[in-house]
């Protein structure tokens, strides 16, 4: 029988609830048990889920109650991230367990000095810690009770298991020895479950605040578009909130002011910055017919437009839905860290319970035991870990968007960390894909002047559709040479055109075989790369033009700085080996393949893979769609074709060769990142678990460094924002 193909759907969820990579971990192993959900991804850092489910078998609310069920709130992620303001949310529980905080800290301190009266009486300490155990401590029981449930251990129960035994013990001592006529301040450790519960909140609350607000890009986004829009209606201009804005309207942008839509200019003159898009420095200037992309600012003048396009239908409106599904999706290398999170906390109980075993029988003071397990339950810390890998993939996504590099997906990224060899098409790659003449050849007999060969030539080729003809005419026409009118045309395919001209006679256009002669052998060089358009007057030699296609300013550069970090570069042309070479040698290139179909194009580099490089490779057109897909990473230009586009890993918006050496390096810059947050997180757990098993870190101590452990992931990330290319 057939195997009928499993029908896809992806869903993209906002997950809440989340403490530590474990709960990521979590969801993503219920899900993946269940038949009907094909694959899921929990990213922690970003707090979302990309699942790939059978519709036919379930549907998006049931995977919501699923997600319910394992102990999340899981919602339905917008097309684009809404432009508005975002509610605040209250910290209330946090600034009462600081301000508990301090006057224990005021004690702690007191108790280094070897001073004890600064500590709390022991019942005023009894109050406060059941306060903040049985009432601000809430969210850390509910986190590790619904991980229980769901059949693992996140960070929550490793806080909660530690901060209740320590507080049950001085409990315990305080009423016992209290019964027994005893001083109890020695016996109680009050202060070490309340400190340890303040500095971990405050931690999870700098580690939130990093990752929604300094590390997530789409904030800065968010903020390119206006609240208020001038927009023309009933005959005056009125000011409106932009989400009344529709399609058709017309608008205003003064200076100063950022541009509301996507749309074209009716009128007016003005220059923006659209840097946000593509990452070009420099203003653009706009006239008349000009097109105006969403978020540019206009830095001079004033511009009326008309909007097309609104929300998430323009182009920035599509670079922030690109941005927020590459930053939820997962590097390879991040699998190493959630395979060690997944066994992290049952590995740290267990520890702890041999360790509570271990100094208690070397001891004989159960005092002591307690302390150094609950120290190694607060020490271990597998966020660090969880958030090691994607906070530097959101810092280096944004990064490489303000440089207008969008990269599909976080494999793509580090995937282009590690080429070590570039392949470039030529044509609008490395060149501009725009023809020009770049030089006139005239015979010494000729009875026309140079003028007279372009208005001539001009007539003629207007009525052609070739780039070579279009190139002539576009020429003529910047010179302000009139155009004859030509009649009688008629083309030969592959070889020219002809037609009659008043006053002059007939007229050949096309290749030197079809004018009927043959150019000198001594000409210029770039006669030998060029394409030739030859013409003939009546049979007699009028000239020839070659046109040649530009390079782009840029290229140079970009070889030069790409050769500077050890990637080799070649190229791979559809165009014929002497231009290729020719090309080649103006840039400083030694490997240049001409002459080839797309079928040898992706041959060619899967020759080059088995040799053992890691290939990215550079196209635009329909022609390079299958060498895109070979490579190990493909960059495509922005005004490449949707086929190459689509193919790509990521693409230029800039559409210059010199984005792409800035692309590589901002993937090798955030790899680099990641192995540094990954030894930093797994450094602290392997030195700071043996030092709190062997008594050198106290359960307060262990707190506020579990607490830093995170934030130094983060900020360290926080570099990748500041980096100089």
């Amino acid at each position: 029988m057939p195997v009928l193909m499993q029908q896809r759907k992806n869903l993209t969820l906002q997950i809440e609830g989340m403490t530590c990579q474990a709960c990521a971990n979590r969801i993503e192993k219920v899900l993946n048990k269940k038949a009907f959900i094909q694959q899921a991804n929990v990213n922690f850092a970003v707090e979302e889920a990309q699942i790939t489910f059978d519709p036919t078998q379930t549907n998006e609310q049931d995977i919501l109650t699923l997600i319910q069920k394992i102990g999340f709130k899981g919602t339905l992620k917008p097309d684009v991230v809404p432009v508005q303001e975002k509610e605040k949310k209250s910290h209330w529980r946090l600034w009462l367990l600081l301000l508990i905080n301090v006057p224990f800290l005021i004690g702690m301190v007191g108790m280094l000095i070897g001073n004890h009266n600064l500590m709390l009486p022991p019942m005023w300490q009894f109050v406060l810690a059941t306060l903040v155990q049985f009432g601000l401590a809430i969210p850390f029981y509910r986190g590790a009770i619904g991980s229980i449930r769901g059949g693992l251990a996140n960070m929550d129960v490793l806080v909660s298991c530690g901060t209740l035994i320590i507080y049950g013990y001085s409990t315990y001592m305080l009423f016992y020895h209290t019964a027994q006529g005893h001083e109890a301040l020695h016996h109680i450790y009050f202060e070490a479950a309340v400190m340890v519960i303040g500095f971990v909140s405050l931690g999870k609350f700098l580690e939130e605040r990093t990752k929604k607000h300094s590390l997530n890009s789409l904030e800065l986004l968010l903020q390119l578009t206006p609240k208020q829009v001038e927009v023309f209606r009933a005959d005056t201009w009125q000011t409106i909130p932009l989400n009344q804005i529709t399609i058709g309207d017309k608008l205003r942008a003064n200076q100063g002011e950022r541009i509301a839509a996507d749309g074209e200019v009716e009128s007016g003159e003005g220059w923006c910055d659209e840097s946000h898009l593509t990452g070009e420095a420099l203003p653009e200037i706009k006239r008349a017919g000009s097109t105006v992309l969403a978020g540019a600012m206009v830095t001079e003048g004033s511009l009326i437009y008309r909007a097309n396009q609104l929300g998430a239908q323009t182009l920035l409106g599509d670079m922030m839905k690109a941005l927020s599904d590459a930053q939820g999706t997962k590097a390879p290398i991040a699998r190493f860290a959630d395979k060690v999170a997944g066994i992290f906390v049952p590995v740290v109980l267990a520890i702890a319970l041999i360790t509570f075993i271990l100094t208690w029988w070397i001891t004989t003071d159960i005092k002591t035991a307690i302390i150094h397990s609950v120290a190694v339950l607060v020490i271990a810390c597998p966020c660090a870990l969880g958030l090691a890998t994607p906070a530097a993939i959101m810092a280096g996504m944004g990064k490489a968007v303000n440089h207008g590099i969008w990269f599909k997906d976080a494999a793509a990224m580090e995937q282009a960390a590690y080429a070590n060899t570039v392949v470039l098409d030529k044509t609008g790659t490395l060149t501009t894909g725009e023809l020009n003449i770049a030089a006139i050849w005239q015979p010494k007999s000729a009875v026309i002047s140079e003028q007279d060969l372009y208005q001539i030539t001009a007539a003629v080729e207007q009525h052609a559709t070739h780039p070579l003809a279009k190139a002539i005419v576009r020429e003529t026409l910047a010179k302000d040479l009139p155009i004859p009118t030509a009649y009688s045309v008629k083309t030969e395919v592959g070889a020219g055109i002809s037609a009659e001209i008043e006053n002059i006679g007939f007229i050949r256009v096309g290749s030197p075989e079809f004018c009927g002669f043959s150019l000198p052998m001594q000409l210029d060089p770039v006669w030998q790369i060029a394409s030739v358009v030859a013409v003939s007057i009546n049979g007699n030699i009028a000239g020839a033009f070659a046109l040649t296609d530009t390079l782009r300013e840029e290229s140079q550069l970009a070889i030069e700085r790409l050769k500077q970090h050890n990637i080799e570069v070649m190229i791979m042309s559809g165009d014929r080996q002497s231009v290729v070479d020719y090309l080649a040698q103006q840039l400083g290139i030694t490997k240049a393949w001409g002459k080839l179909s797309p079928r040898d194009k992706a041959t060619q580099i899967q020759a080059l893979q088995k040799e053992g490089k890691i290939v990215a490779m550079v196209g635009d057109g329909i022609n390079d769609a299958a060498a895109l897909a070979t490579a190990n990473v493909s960059f495509a230009m922005k005004s490449g074709s949707d086929v190459a586009i689509q193919t790509a890993s990521a693409t230029l918006m800039r559409q210059s060769v010199n984005q792409l050496a800035e692309g590589l390096l901002i993937a090798q810059a955030t790899l680099k990142n990641i192995k540094q947050n990954l030894f930093f997180a797994s450094i602290y757990n392997v030195l700071g678990i043996p030092l709190a098993a062997l008594g050198y870190l106290n359960p307060i101590i262990a707190g506020a460094a579990m607490a830093l452990s995170s934030i130094s992931v983060l900020t360290n990330a926080l570099r990748l924002k500041r980096l100089k290319l």
